[in-house]
């Protein structure tokens, strides 16, 4: 299958710099055939605008706090047959697109969804889920490896994160794209609900994988700490309303106050929020129900075909390689990487100190993958807590850890050639 043209949509709010990081991780996407679309706020234009990446991307100016309504304005400039979403405060790995458009090969299939790795590069956040229609979501069994095709039964969905997931811009546009009725919260699952309505399928490619950051906002701190539930309780209301069994609202409200309240006791036990915070906190969820509770219920309507031509950016076709070295000598590697990024490399960068520190995994303001840790220490956190073993061994399984992720093995013939251990 001849890869399908794909329109990135990225939207951002309150995050400029955020916004920024998300788009150096786009150009490093090892994909031929995709354009970014950005809808952003004024700041996070204006930090568009003074990047390189000033006249690469379709940068539409949105002031307002709905992400449905900005997605839609997304895919109303999106000019490619498939249309993918990450947050501004998230990366994709290089092969991003590679394996979430892989499943589109089969007609059958209307989305795709893919895994979601947390704050140390390692972990995950999400992966495969199932939602019924009153929002209650759980985990999938799916191989790890290779995409799954599913079809859900009545009531279900296969749940996709926001921040990555792609879908047919035909059905998409046919479907009305996002309610904005929901403007921060549930809006993919109200669409994963509407396309299982609709007898469409639904993907899981393991292997199309981003990092989340989890960047602070005004409805959390930088710690995750919360510090408003009002648009949370506002779009429970319209998907209860909208999906749920009118006998099992009440239940399932109460069900979903249960939950936030022990996240609060849980983030006060942590230090995260002072006591005092807890009741205000709360009473904006019940504030924001209200509110979702006086929203009009109706599906979007159609969205038109794009006016606007395709607008390729520019992607990695560089070698992907891997850096390696000891913590001290980082200046020195990492001068390295930058330098090797800059001429279109992928790089992979490998910094380990003497030591059973855990491994993280992160994407450098300039682009490098680099991952620090102990050279005995854990990547995978289901590895043993401590194992021996030698230098130039963790460089090579740790390689081997990331190659799909990173095209190594596709791009990078000869590793003598290209990569460099410092040991």
């Amino acid at each position: 299958m001849t890869p399908p043209p794909v329109s990135v949509v990225i939207v951002s709010r309150d995050r400029p710099e955020s916004l920024i990081w998300c788009l150096t991780g786009v150009a490093g996407l090892r994909y031929p055939g995709f354009e970014v679309v950005v809808v952003a706020d004024p700041p996070g234009v204006e930090a568009v605008r003074a990047s390189r990446f000033a006249g690469r991307v379709k940068l539409i100016p949105f002031d307002r706090a709905n992400i449905s309504e900005a997605r839609n304005l997304g895919v109303a400039q999106a000019a490619g047959e498939v249309v993918a979403f990450i947050d501004d405060d998230a990366v994709p790995e290089p092969t991003w697109l590679t394996f979430l458009t892989e499943p589109f090969a089969d007609p059958g299939v209307a989305a795709v969804g893919g895994f979601v790795r947390g704050r140390n590069g390692i972990s995950f956040q999400w992966k495969a889920r199932m939602v019924d229609t009153c929002g209650r979501a759980e985990p999938l069994d799916v191989d790890e490896a290779q995409p799954t095709v599913l079809h859900p039964g009545p009531g279900q969905a296969i749940k996709t994160e926001g921040t990555n997931m792609a879908l047919r811009r035909q059905v998409l546009a046919r479907l009305g794209g996002f309610d904005p009725n929901f403007r921060f919260y549930l809006d993919e699952t109200d669409l994963n609900i509407r396309l299982a309505r609709a007898g469409m399928a639904t993907a899981i490619a393991p292997m199309a994988q981003v990092h989340h950051a989890y960047a602070a906002s005004p409805r959390r701190s930088a710690d995750r700490a919360v510090r408003d539930l009002h648009e949370i309780g506002a779009s429970w209301a319209v998907f209860l309303r909208k999906h749920c069994p009118e006998d099992q609202r009440a239940r399932r409200w109460q069900e979903v106050q249960n939950d936030e309240h022990a996240r609060l006791d849980d983030q006060q036990a942590r230090g995260l929020i002072d006591a005092a915070d807890a009741p205000r906190i709360l009473a904006s969820l019940s504030r924001g129900f209200a509110d979702g509770r006086q929203r009009e219920i109706a599906d979007p309507p159609g969205i038109e075909p794009s006016q606007a031509g395709f607008l390729p950016f520019p992607w990695a076709q560089g070698a992907s390689v891997v850096l390696a070295g000891r913590i001290w000598q980082a200046r020195r590697i990492r001068r390295e990487a930058r330098d090797r990024v800059a001429r279109g490399e992928t790089v992979s960068l490998f910094l380990f100190s003497p030591t059973t520190r855990f491994h993280k995994v992160r994407l450098s303001p300039e682009g490098v993958w680099e991952q620090v840790g102990g050279l005995f220490g854990r990547s995978d956190r289901d590895a043993p807590l401590f194992r021996l073993i030698g230098f130039r061994a963790r460089v090579d399984q740790e390689s081997r850890r990331v190659a799909a992720l990173r095209d190594l093995n596709g791009a990078d013939q000869d590793k003598r050639q290209h990569s460099a251990i410092f040991p």
